[in-house]
């Protein structure tokens, strides 16, 4: 490891990785070029259909589609994005939805079938209230990041020139997930929709108004905590050079302890940061990384994309993540 690696590192700026991307902590015997791709959700079709970056964040849902489809790259056990999901799915008051059955016959508004907190959600309905996801018409208005993946056939994609926001609003749909799952931007109102013309957003109820009590009696029961990223290196890297995936682990570990350690030090000021503290009497470490660790939201997230026909086998643990 004399001559440092130079590699293309495709992450988000988050409070607990920016010690890496500003180089106040060091990824051992690499020499990254890290690229700002903002949102950083375009980096994820970026890497599945054009292999642009050698080590990038992907969505955990988009990585098991796009590895089941043969994509040359393996998940490192580094969670950078934690969140629960029984919140953020609001429903039209005219629209009879006051339990999770009453979504089946109705039509629900999604941004891609494949997106993380659809994917969690529609999980959750299934397999903790008895919805069948099958009797929903899920409406999306947006391409599947892996290309490849069949989409069921109650899966429609919104009308030529009509976003979901607007869908919502006169009615088509019935349901929808707000934020960027659905039709509205990051850090838009937790029951609000809007999209970029709109400057008053119409107000639809939470299908779970008691989403944060019902979020910790999950936890509490499975020990599941939902993670939204992961880091995945190119398989060709892993092969040619076996020291460097715990040397990327190592680093973006150090990072994410150096930035809880600050939250349990009172520094708090962002919205992530107080998410985060918020979660820390309830999860404990809110970014926890590792296999060992996260074993039971690993083995719910491949069961929940399995489920809901993403990905043709369910994966062991070890198949899609570096043991290290």
């Amino acid at each position: 490891m004399s001559t440092p690696l130079r590699l293309k590192i495709a992450i988000h700026n988050y409070a607990h990785t920016i010690a890496l991307t500003q180089g106040a902590v060091t990824i051992q015997g690499v020499d990254p070029e890290y690229i700002k791709v903002d949102p950083i959700i375009a980096a994820f079709r970026r890497m599945v259909r054009d292999l642009e970056f050698d080590v990038c964040e992907l969505a955990p849902m988009t990585y098991l589609i796009a590895k089941a489809y043969g994509s040359p790259f393996t998940a490192l056990p580094i969670f950078v994005m934690r969140r629960f999901h029984h919140g953020g799915l609001v429903c039209r008051d005219d629209a009879g939805i006051k339990v999770p059955k009453d979504l089946e016959g109705k039509k629900v508004g999604v941004r891609a079938y494949s997106v993380t907190t659809g994917v969690w959600t529609r999980g959750i309905l299934a397999n903790e209230y008895g919805v069948d996801n099958s009797k929903v018409t899920w409406v999306v208005d947006d391409e599947e990041h892996v290309a490849q993946m069949p989409l069921p056939k109650n899966v429609i994609h919104a009308p030529e020139g009509k976003s979901l926001v607007k869908l919502m609003e006169s009615g088509e749909i019935q349901a929808g997930f707000n934020a960027r799952a659905g039709i509205g931007r990051e850090g838009a109102p937790k029951a609000g929709w809007e999209d970029k013309q709109q400057v008053a957003a119409p107000v639809y109820n939470e299908l779970f108004p008691n989403a944060a009590q019902l979020e910790a009696d999950w936890f509490k029961r499975t020990g599941v905590y939902p993670m939204h990223g992961l880091i995945v290196v190119k398989d060709a890297l892993l092969a040619q050079h076996p020291w460097l995936a715990k040397s990327i682990y190592d680093a973006f570990l150090q990072a994410k302890n150096q930035y809880v350690a600050g939250l349990r030090a009172g520094k708090v000021s962002t919205a992530d940061d107080k998410k985060y503290a918020g979660f820390m009497p309830l999860v404990g470490d809110p970014l926890p990384y590792g296999v060992k660790d996260n074993l039971a939201s690993i083995n719910c997230m491949i069961e929940y994309t399995h489920q809901q026909g993403m990905i043709p086998n369910r994966f062991k643990a070890e198949e899609v993540f570096v043991n290290l």
